[in-house]
């Protein structure tokens, strides 16, 4: 039998904290959420990476801008 190890560097680090939330829209995100076949963390996560695209408030560096970045820093 083999035994694979897991990268770490490659899994993508996710900071977990408390979200209160009216029971009502829990429900209706936990529905959404099984008819697109994503956990409600998933679903939550994808509804957030949605608003923050649409608002351009959140890009993903690519890791030649995210070298530049470290360049002009110093």
């Amino acid at each position: 039998m083999q035994v694979r190890s897991i990268n770490k560097t490659k899994m993508s680090k996710k900071k977990a904290f408390v979200l209160r939330i009216d029971p009502k829209k829990l429900d209706a995100v936990e529905k959404w959420a099984e008819d697109e076949f994503r956990s409600i963390n998933g679903q939550i996560e994808w509804i957030l990476d949605q608003a923050l695209k649409k608002t351009g408030r959140f890009r993903k560096k690519s890791s030649r801008q995210t070298g530049r970045d470290a360049e002009t820093k110093k």
